[in-house]
């Protein structure tokens, strides 16, 4: 059975937050298809959108049209501060969550997800710049801003930007296998090792 990956795309979307994911999930679906795992990018309606750093992209689905979402990664970046409350995005969070799609963010987007009310309860973390927002958003959030990313079973959070990455390779390993995902990041050459 195919395993839709969702990559929600937005006016004001941090690049690396949804490119890093998509180029670690992307890997496995085109490298290993016999794990049936199809990446997708998807946006509230059809048409461009325009990243934080300018970048224009081009989403593959609008809500309408869009496979079956079996996992979302909501990216974060300056757009979500719009989305935050937003009773359309609201709506589209809840039917997912409800429909058993497995929640991932990724920076900021877990401010929209603690707005919808989907960290009530839960530990969760998000960009250094915005933990302190986070614990506002919802009721009882256990904020933990030292964490790089966080599985909470149906819900994951990452902290900002280039940690989406590492919770890309983590969807690997729980979704597949951890050897799956050690050739997935082999794949890709991520080895970081900061120059500072």
């Amino acid at each position: 059975m195919t395993l839709g990956i969702g990559i929600f795309l937005f006016d004001g979307c941090e690049e690396l937050d949804w490119a890093g994911p998509w180029e670690v999930l992307s890997a496995w679906a085109h490298g290993w298809s016999e794990d049936q795992a199809q990446v997708f990018t998807v946006a509230q309606r059809d048409g461009p959108v325009r990243c934080a750093k300018g970048l224009t992209v081009i989403p593959d689905h609008g809500w309408d049209s869009a496979p079956p979402i079996d996992l979302l990664v909501y990216p974060g970046g300056r757009g979500t501060r719009l989305q935050i409350g937003d009773e359309a995005i609201k709506e589209w969070l809840h039917e997912l969550a409800s429909n058993g799609a497995l929640m991932t963010s990724v920076c900021t987007g877990a401010l929209v997800f603690a707005g919808a009310g989907l960290l009530n309860g839960r530990p969760a973390t998000t960009h250094w710049g915005s933990i302190e927002l986070l614990g506002t958003l919802g009721s009882e959030i256990d904020v933990r801003p030292d964490a790089r990313f966080i599985d909470d079973g149906d819900v994951i959070t990452a902290a900002g930007v280039s940690a989406g990455i590492d919770m890309a390779l983590h969807l690997v390993a729980r979704l597949h296998s951890v050897e799956r995902a050690v050739e997935v990041r082999r794949y890709i050459q991520y080895d970081p090792e900061p120059p500072v």
